[in-house]
């Protein structure tokens, strides 16, 4: 297992992950457009194409991912997941493409040396063994011309991408630039405008109002919008009755078993088989009694190979005792270390036990663990009640009901939504599971109740209708939002204004208390400070100061304008970063310029490549 763990940190075992899950190594959020091409393909992409199995594959594998690391499913965004995969598979393919018109291949010496060099395949004297390479193959379904092909691919893929992104450059100086840039501080003073404060002062004429909306009349829409009618069940709504005696047993008895998994007691036994063993053990048990040792008395009297090592059988396993073992774990049961149980009758003849070492707890009694258990027995309950509600309500669901119908028979609240958006939703139900199934076409269409949606820790379901699609607004019914947008404008203008009026009086430190404003001290602080917003960040140290004066420096942003005061910009003498460390950012740096050109270079190649998608099956494929 070891070996393998290494084997997939390795080159080659990395390329087999990625051959195994899908060529998902570069994702993105793109939309394709086309068609005319073959019924069971995706996409045509120059002379290759990607299939719809692949396709699915690489879907469901990336999907399962995801959900590893989130743990509401319904926080899966499907539309983007089938975007950003087809995308990766496109981007492959356009650079197998290439890498093939470019000559980028792999011999078969080459991977032979490589394969040879990989741990996995060595056997105990370190030497390549072909029978755990044949092994290895048989496991995976794999043919050696399989293997090598594959490889040979990923290989030459690699050639490609390094031959791209490797040649990145970023000096070491501009580096060094860019982390002086870091250090910068400076002592600064901020006041904000809230262009909410000069809304009042806007005046704005129908002509202002039609030249908005013919200038922009492509981009102001209604969204789409359905009324929600919906059930949701959660296992904490479920009421269960109280816990009886006989459920309360089973979850002891669970309890009791799981610790036996784990038993730490060491034990001993004295075996006496024959016609003679009753009588035999009975003399056994008077000597034990009597204070001899167990050990010797084993070494001594027992029938059981163990008896030479003393009877040590080691650590207590009850599925050695087979049938026997309830009765054998009946008789050790409350034993502390050096008592001897009575003789027992089993299938082996008759065994005395001793506890040698406990390491482990006694078991509690039910007793004193009533209130943990009935939790526990409750919420098993519980779960069982809500599981077996879930799958009623799917069988309503599917046999055609509607949602009244439904929360009437289950006891379910009812719930609505009226105006629920597919776009910037902001409902108590705005998972993009959840929108996706209410604006599905086919449940539109029907008016019907979607299957169960898990949503965090519980279940909804949803019932669509009174569907309004995405329109351009009219004049009269865009007019509170241009309203709203040129209001929002204009009083930000005014707020500006202000804010550079303030600042051009502003020269020196005496002047900031002499303003009309109060500006608020932050002290010294530097490009990382979280008292500024991004913008006013760099706005911040845009501007150097003269000696022992300052910068007035007035900018629009997001909810006005700020005006910002600083002192003269200080960088640190001292760079806290070593050499080594400095070399690490510039590779930081060249890696994701060389991303960058990378994806320039595919752009270049959608140009030269033909790429056609099949847009029935990507529909089909997502469900829609």
């Amino acid at each position: 297992m070891d070996k393998l763990r290494d084997f997939l940190k390795s080159w080659p075992g990395r390329i087999l992950l990625i051959l195994c899950l899908s060529p998902l190594a570069l994702l993105g959020v793109e939309s394709y457009f086309g068609g005319g091409v073959d019924p069971n393909q995706i996409a045509q992409v120059g002379e290759a194409s990607v299939g719809l199995s692949e396709y699915q594959t690489a879907v469901n594998n990336r999907r399962s991912e995801i959900l590893e690391q989130v743990d509401d499913a319904s926080l899966l965004n499907e539309d983007v997941l089938h975007e950003q995969v087809l995308k990766g598979l496109i981007d492959r393919t356009l650079l197998e493409q290439q890498a093939g018109k470019l000559g980028m291949t792999v011999s078969d010496d080459t991977i032979n040396r490589l394969l040879r060099e990989e741990e996995i395949f060595k056997d105990a004297d370190g030497n390549f063994s072909n029978d755990q390479f044949a092994n290895f193959l048989r496991q995976r379904g794999m043919t050696k011309n399989q293997l090598f092909a594959e490889f040979r691919n990923q290989l030459s893929l690699d050639q490609l991408n390094a031959s791209i992104v490797g040649t990145a450059v970023y000096p070491m100086q501009a580096v060094s630039q860019l982390i002086d840039l870091q250090l910068e501080s400076r002592n600064v003073w901020v006041h904000r405008f809230d262009w909410q404060d000069y809304a009042d002062q806007v005046k704005l004429s129908k002509n202002d109002i039609q030249a908005y909306y013919d200038a922009n009349k492509d981009t102001l829409k209604s969204a789409a919008m359905v009324n929600l009618a919906y059930i949701q069940l959660s296992p904490q709504t479920i009421k269960v009755d109280d816990v009886t005696t006989e459920e309360l047993q089973q979850q002891y008895e669970a309890y009791k078993q799981s610790l036996a998994a784990d038993d730490e007691r060491r034990v001993s036994q004295i075996l006496l088989t024959g016609d003679d063993a009753k009588a035999r053990a009975d003399k056994v048990k008077a000597r034990l009694a009597k204070g001899e040792s167990f050990a010797a008395v084993a070494k001594a009297e027992s029938d059981d190979p163990s008896g030479e090592a003393g009877g040590d059988i080691g650590r207590f396993n009850p599925s050695v005792f087979g049938g026997d073992a309830d009765a054998v774990e009946k008789a050790l049961e409350g034993l502390s270390v050096g008592d001897v149980t009575a003789p027992i009758k089993t299938s082996f003849g008759y065994q005395i036990f001793t506890v040698t070492e406990d390491n482990g707890k006694k078991i509690p009694s039910l007793e004193s663990m009533r209130a943990e258990l009935t939790a526990k027995a409750k919420e098993y309950k519980r779960q069982e009640v809500y599981a077996d509600k879930v799958t009623s309500i799917n069988d309503l669901a599917a046999d055609g009901f509607s949602i009244e119908d439904i929360a009437q028979q289950e006891n379910v609240t009812l719930k609505r939504i009226k105006d629920y958006r597919k776009e910037n939703n902001k409902s108590v139900l705005s998972q993009p599971a959840v929108i996706k199934q209410a604006f599905d076409e086919f449940t539109i269409q029907d008016q019907a109740v979607t299957a169960g949606i898990e949503v965090g820790n519980g279940t909804v379901w949803v019932q669509p209708s009174n569907y309004r699609p995405t329109t351009t607004l009219s004049l009269s019914r865009a007019t509170p939002r241009i309203t709203q947008i040129l209001r929002q404008q204009k009083a930000t203008a005014l707020a500006l204004k202000e804010a550079k009026a303030v600042a051009a009086g502003i020269k020196t430190p005496a002047d900031i208390a002499k303003q009309s404003v109060s500006l608020q001290s932050l002290g010294e602080i530097n490009r990382q400070t979280t008292l500024l917003t991004d913008k006013e960040r760099g706005l911040a140290f845009s501007k150097q100061a003269a000696n022992d004066g300052v910068v007035a420096l007035a900018s629009e942003t997001e909810a006005g304008a700020t005006l910002l005061v600083g002192d003269r910009i200080k960088t640190e003498q001292q760079s806290p970063l070593s050499d080594m460390q400095r070399a690490q950012t510039a590779s930081i740096i060249r890696d994701n310029l060389g991303q960058d050109q990378l994806q320039d270079y595919l752009d270049y190649l959608r140009m030269v490549y033909q790429v056609e998608i099949n847009e029935a099956n990507m529909a089909n494929a997502q469900g829609r």
